[in-house]
């Protein structure tokens, strides 16, 4: 048989064979990197059991009791309330999350939620149960920064991204930074290098200032950098009084802190602790001598001391609602949280709703659950619009960039309805306020 008859029965010519050749090696050479793909997608943390279904799992570790309840709760609000627009496609949600459809990634998000009870062995015992019951591909929320270290921890060993809602600790993006954790929420540094020129600018530079501070990571790091900060203003630091967190007696701190000498007391302590302290402050007569501030103050403080002590407070806070007359996204968050709660939202649950929307954004960018890929689309630095501006990340430490209010509360005779508690003085740019890269000593671990 000669080669045409070859060919027309089908046979393999030479040209043929060296088509097929180079063909051939062309697959040979694309191997390796199809392999390493293959290799680079290996099942890690619940992927890719945890999205098999038509549904993904979040855990929720929460501060349902203890003496950040109140934040706790109104967490609870703003993941419900951004879960509820992912799984309907909200137009709200879109506005920061544009590739969102319904869903993450098509798949409707389901969640628990587990009590923290303000403690971090209790927390990472909830998480470590959703991690391995639920399978969930993502672990939310924190009041306590010991809380959220403890969980950002273990989640990081679990291969499972966690998302602070508050922790306050230089610590938390700084030397206990984790490459599976992202903390969105101003903290301890960018919020007292953005109050102490106010301060010194409102109160005079010329002050003494002795402090309340929970005995813990978040109420030592504030301290440190509220004493630099104030102190580079020309304030002088009187001293401080160091409280276990959850105290409710506060008589023999604040008889130190009236022989102190002092004219403003700086409340470090957060949640109920801030409540408490500060009414027993006013029972003692302290506020008849001292100005108050509270340069990380927690939601709902307002509400439980009442504007009869908060008038002329200035502290920073993540969020205030009347942030709506500037900025539309945060108009659409107020308007939707009224309608479904018949409240005004405080930052405890805008950064919780707020970090729900960015996660859906990084898991869209992303195109998988698969967390190597997730992590690495929070790190390209996105910037997306949300409540109060511009937000994204920075990848070398986590840590979110954010603008928060600096605000100071109104007399009882100015407010205009029963929620107008506070003036904002100012927003913070919150790329301004953050420590240089590496200051707070952050090294991120690997991905795998």
């Amino acid at each position: 048989m000669d080669d045409k008859t070859q060919n027309k029965t089908g046979g393999v010519n030479r040209r043929s064979m060296l088509k097929m050749g180079a063909a051939g090696s062309a697959l040979l050479a694309g191997a390796p990197k199809m392999a390493l793909a293959a290799e680079e997608k290996k099942p890690i943390g619940n992927f890719p059991a945890g999205t098999e279904g038509d549904s993904v799992f979040i855990g929720l570790t929460l501060d349902i009791t203890g003496p950040y309840s109140a934040q706790g709760a109104d967490q609870q609000k703003g993941y419900e309330l951004a879960i509820e627009q992912l799984n309907a496609g909200a137009e709200e949600i879109k506005k920061i999350s544009p590739l969102t459809k319904k869903g993450v990634l098509g798949k409707t998000v389901k969640f628990g939620v587990a009590d923290a009870e303000t403690k971090p062995n209790t927390a990472v015992q909830a998480a470590s149960r959703f991690i391995h019951d639920d399978k969930a591909m993502m672990i939310s929320g924190s009041t306590s920064s010991a809380v959220a270290i403890a969980l950002q921890k273990v989640c990081d060993r679990e291969r499972t991204i966690y998302l602070p809602a508050i922790s306050g600790s230089n610590e938390t993006t700084g030397v206990d930074c984790q490459r599976y954790g992202f903390r969105l929420c101003y903290f301890a540094y960018t919020a007292c290098k953005a109050i102490a020129p106010v301060l010194a600018k409102s109160l005079g530079k010329d002050r003494k200032a002795i402090y309340l501070v929970p005995d813990y990571t978040y109420g030592h790091t504030t301290y440190d950098s509220m004493v630099e900060f104030t102190e580079k203003q020309g304030w002088t630091t009187v001293g401080e009084q160091v409280h276990p967190l959850g105290a409710k007696d506060y008589s023999s701190f604040l008889i130190n802190i009236a022989n102190s000498g002092a004219d403003t007391l700086v409340v470090i302590a957060y949640g109920a602790d801030a409540a408490n302290s500060i009414k027993q402050a006013k029972q003692f007569g302290l506020l008849e001598k001292m100005n108050i501030v509270v340069p990380y103050m927690s939601a709902f403080l307002e509400k439980e001391i009442g504007a009869e002590i908060m008038g002329g407070v200035y502290g920073a806070t993540g969020f205030w609602w009347t942030l709506q007359d500037q900025y539309p996204v945060a108009k659409d968050f107020v308007t939707a949280f009224e309608k479904k709660y018949n409240a005004k939202p405080r930052d405890s649950a805008y950064i919780a709703y707020l970090t729900t929307a960015l996660w859906a954004d990084a898991v869209e960018r992303a195109g998988t659950f698969y967390p190597p890929d997730v992590i690495k689309a929070y790190e390209a630095g996105e910037v997306r619009q949300g409540p109060v501006g511009d937000v994204s990340f920075r990848a070398e430490d986590h840590q979110g960039i954010i603008n928060f209010p600096i605000v100071k509360g109104k007399k009882k005779e100015d407010m205009q309805n029963p929620d107008d508690y506070f003036e904002i003085v100012e927003v913070v740019n919150g790329k301004e306020a953050l420590p240089d890269v590496g200051v707070l000593g952050c090294k991120l671990g690997p991905y795998v």
